[in-house]
């Protein structure tokens, strides 16, 4: 056993890996909010909750912002699972989940925290993860499994 390529390994990571790294957490978020934006176009009631959430959030015109974003998250979500204009899907789907947690959660966070405490629990959110994936996505490029990596090399030939 090489124990100084382990060692290697156990400090700074592969980037032979990366592709696949970058591949699994696209395809997995994208997976994600195309079913999701998808349950929210085309099943009624999930529809329906979706409005509820966003008059209850008093989040302007309930309505037509509940198939904006059910068609943004489908669509987004449908991109990244391609690799197809990656970044554009990652800004759009970024900025739908700083809206969620500027208007839905952060109001149903528990109040008389400490703010290590409320800290902590707003890191827990979902929604934060998925910003903080977006932004490492929108940095590190959809990766070379992806139609936009493709296009690009088609571009520089």
């Amino acid at each position: 056993m090489d124990w100084i390529r382990l060692v290697q390994f156990a400090l700074v990571g592969s980037s032979d890996l990366e592709p696949y790294a970058i591949l699994l957490v696209r395809v997995s978020l994208g997976l994600f909010f195309a079913i999701s934006g998808a349950n929210k176009l085309f099943v009624s009631g999930n529809r329906q909750t979706m409005y509820e959430t966003l008059v209850a959030a008093k989040v302007p015109l309930p309505h037509l912002m509940t198939y904006f974003v059910s068609v943004v998250e489908f669509v987004g979500g449908s991109f990244l699972i391609m690799g197809f204009l990656s970044s554009p899907a990652s800004v759009a789907l970024l900025v739908d989940m700083l809206v969620a947690i500027l208007t839905a959660k952060l109001s149903a966070m528990p109040k008389g925290l400490s703010p290590l405490n409320w800290l902590d629990d707003f890191l827990y959110l979902p929604e934060v993860l998925y910003v903080l994936f977006f932004v490492w996505l929108i940095c590190s490029g959809p990766g070379k499994f992806s139609v936009d990596y493709w296009l690009a090399g088609k571009l520089g030939t």
